[in-house]
């Protein structure tokens, strides 16, 4: 029994020594940094500007990811653009679905949350069904702030700050 009683005594002694020990300050160190820098990371998408394709020039466009040099001055022969719809379909003339949905993850016509239809709405890069549902449920919205908080609900700070990239009042 002494030697159980030792043993567990030891092993106790280990395990403080070793979370006192300096590897574990430079681990806990390193999952502070790594935490910090996908918040950072998460607050610089959300920050990113997406760019209006109604008051775009053609060096802005080409300078997206998937926009050719011919595409922007096509999107910007197209201006001004009604919708985001009528966006869409002149991406989608000259690209397919996919590749022009890539493209409206950074360029894109804001809609307005009050008057924006179902389609409009499913256009925002990332959105669900669910969230398309919630869009519609809060309407109308009497300034941006109800839109963060009720949206906020349903999806963290970050993910309601890349949708306000997309949205208007």
């Amino acid at each position: 029994m002494r030697k159980l009683i030792t043993a567990a005594a030891l092993a106790s002694s280990a395990l403080v020594l070793a979370a006192c020990s300096p590897a574990a300050e430079d681990n806990a160190e390193l999952v502070e940094q790594d935490a910090a820098t996908e918040a950072a990371a998460d607050t610089a998408i959300a920050d990113q500007a997406v760019i209006n394709p109604n008051e775009a020039t053609v060096e802005q466009l080409i300078s997206v990811e998937g926009v050719s040099p011919e595409l922007a001055q096509a999107i910007v022969a197209g201006q001004p653009y009604e919708s985001v719809i009528t966006f869409n379909d002149r991406l989608v003339e000259s690209s397919s679905q996919q590749e022009a949905q890539a493209i409206l993850t950074n360029v894109f016509v804001p809609i307005d949350l009050n008057t924006a239809s179902e389609e409009e709405i499913r256009l925002i890069p990332g959105m669900t069904d669910q969230m398309v549902h919630e869009f519609e449920e809060y309407r109308p919205y009497s300034d941006l702030g109800v839109f963060d908080r009720e949206i906020g609900k349903y999806v963290d700070e970050a993910e309601v700050a890349r949708l306000r990239r997309y949205v208007t009042l």
